[in-house]
């Protein structure tokens, strides 16, 4: 493939900027390390030249006139911020790509604030570079599949949708083709893409707050390792003042997570988002929590986004009706499911400045760390146990 995967610097995620943004302006010097990992160790249709020739377009992107404005136009960008990205370049050399018996090792290490959009534009590469091998029938596979969903929708479903299929997406157009017709004929279901570039193309509301990657850092940055959970979300407050309120509940587990999460911290967030675990355990972990808190959990919001599809996410709104507001992200279930079997990939902040940083999460298999010993420090500090939820 001799074209760009990335067409733009806003193919990517939201989080992505109000992230950086928040880098940018608070910690300019963090220097950090992020790293590969396919879950399921699938070998990938993708060669290290093809990427580094991708990687090669990232490096000639830059953010237009008409760009910028669009982002000047959400109310939580900064004129600050917008100066920066005026003169943002992605650097290549960042990058260090290997193959060894068909394995990607891939690593990226740079200013954090520089290097973090690396990692939604390599996975959609990836992504779709591998699934390039899969043409022919694939395509009209993928329609037949998309059109079978959305007549599982009941009609008159209150279920609240948002596209979360950047990262692992069959390809750029097959994006752009499922958010267009989700807005078309779910109008009163999909609310919004997290892909800032379908957003202004298609006139849709962005979604997104944090991602890991910004907790896993105050394991660094704040003040200490025990408060490195409340430290990362006040940060956030002071930044946002109240907008992009959901908090990401499993970088340690939801355990910890509720015990960092106090009165203050409760009622300044607008809710809080599942990302792994049993979503109907985890929630009926929120819901109590705020009942604890003496705070209403109707109003309050919860954000589910862990490998779900139609059924899944249908179940969990009729379990929750009338309990507390719910809104659905899915992702490769929307922009990858082609008839074969879609990359499990990641590429995960480790360290920043030079230290290590980890996710353990409340489901096996998701924490990339290499230094077993910070894992073991990490779990007695949090006082953490794989969760029920």
């Amino acid at each position: 493939m001799d074209h760009p995967v990335i067409p733009t610097l806003l193919d990517t995620d939201l989080y992505k900027y109000t992230m950086q943004q928040s880098m940018f302006r608070r910690y300019p010097d963090a220097w950090a390390r992020m790293e590969f990992h396919c879950r399921d160790e699938q070998t990938l249709a993708v060669t290290k030249k093809h990427l580094k020739r991708q990687c090669e377009f990232l490096g000639d992107l830059r953010l237009g006139s008409d760009e910028l404005e669009w982002l000047s136009n959400l109310p939580f960008i900064s004129e600050e911020y917008l100066g920066y990205l005026s003169r943002f370049r992605l650097d290549p050399n960042a990058v260090s790509i290997e193959q060894h018996y068909g394995q990607l090792l891939i690593s990226v290490e740079g200013l954090w604030s520089e290097v973090t959009h690396f990692e939604i534009f390599l996975l959609a590469i990836i992504s779709e570079l591998h699934g390039y091998g899969f043409q022919g029938d694939v395509i009209a596979q993928g329609q037949a599949r998309l059109d079978e969903k959305l007549k599982r929708l009941p009609e008159g479903s209150r279920l609240q949708l948002v596209d979360f299929g950047t990262r692992r997406r069959f390809s750029r157009d097959w994006h752009y083709h499922v958010v267009e017709t989700l807005k078309q004929r779910l109008p009163q279901n999909f609310v919004g893409t997290s892909n800032l570039n379908l957003a202004r193309s298609l006139g849709l509301k962005p979604v997104g707050t944090m991602a890991h990657e910004w907790l896993q850092s105050h394991q660094v940055l704040g003040e200490s390792l025990r408060t490195s959970q409340q430290d990362a979300l006040n940060v956030w407050l002071e930044e946002y003042h109240g907008q992009l309120g959901i908090a990401l509940t499993d970088t340690i587990s939801m355990e910890a997570f509720l015990k960092d999460f106090d009165v203050g911290l409760a009622h300044a967030y607008q809710g809080m988002r599942h990302d792994s675990g049993d979503p109907v355990i985890w929630g009926e972990l929120a819901i109590d929590h705020y009942r604890k808190l003496g705070i209403d959990p109707r109003e309050k919001s919860l954000v589910f986004s862990d490998k779900l599809n139609f059924e899944k996410a249908l179940d969990i709104h009729q379990w929750f009706a009338d309990k507390i507001n719910v809104s659905f992200g899915i992702g490769t279930y929307l922009t990858n499911d082609m008839g074969y079997k879609a990359p499990n990939i990641v590429l995960k902040l480790t360290e920043l400045n030079g230290s290590p940083v980890a996710k353990l999460s409340d489901s096996p298999g998701k924490t990339l760390c290499k230094d077993p010993a910070y894992i073991e420090l990490l779990k007695s500090t949090f006082d953490y146990r794989l969760s029920a939820a």
